[in-house]
C-alpha cells in the first residue's frame, strides 16, 4: 500500500470514527467537543509527520540524484579526456608510434 492510499484510508477511518462517536457516545456536548478536538489534533499531527517524512525523503532523493549526476559527469569528462589524448597520440603504445613514423 502506498503512502497516498494510507493517508486516504486514515482520513476515511477518522471520519467513520467521528460519526460513530457522535452516534454512540453518552457524553455531554462539552466532552464530545473536547474528544473531537483531540482527535482532530491527532489527525493534524499525523498529517504533519507524514508531510515532513515526504519532504525529507524527497530531499534525500535529490541529494542522491545530484551525487549520481556528478559521478556520471566525471566519468564522461574522463572518457572525453582519454579520447582527446588518444587522438593526440599520447595514449598510443610505442609500437603504434613507431609504425606511424
Amino acid at each position: 500500500m502506498t503512502n497516498d492510499n494510507g493517508a486516504k484510508l486514515f482520513c476515511i477511518g477518522l471520519g467513520i470514527g467521528v460519526a460513530g462517536a457522535f452516534l454512540l457516545t453518552p457524553r455531554s456536548g462539552r466532552a464530545s467537543r473536547q474528544y473531537l478536538r483531540s482527535k482532530a489534533e491527532e489527525g493534524a499531527d499525523y498529517i504533519t509527520r507524514q508531510t515532513q517524512e515526504l519532504v525529507n525523503g524527497a530531499a534525500d532523493i535529490l541529494d542522491q540524484s545530484a551525487k549520481a549526476i556528478r559521478r556520471q559527469k566525471e566519468s564522461v569528462m574522463a572518457a572525453v579526456d582519454a579520447g582527446k589524448n588518444a587522438l593526440r597520440g599520447e595514449g598510443s603504445s610505442t609500437a603504434e608510434r613507431d609504425y606511424q613514423l
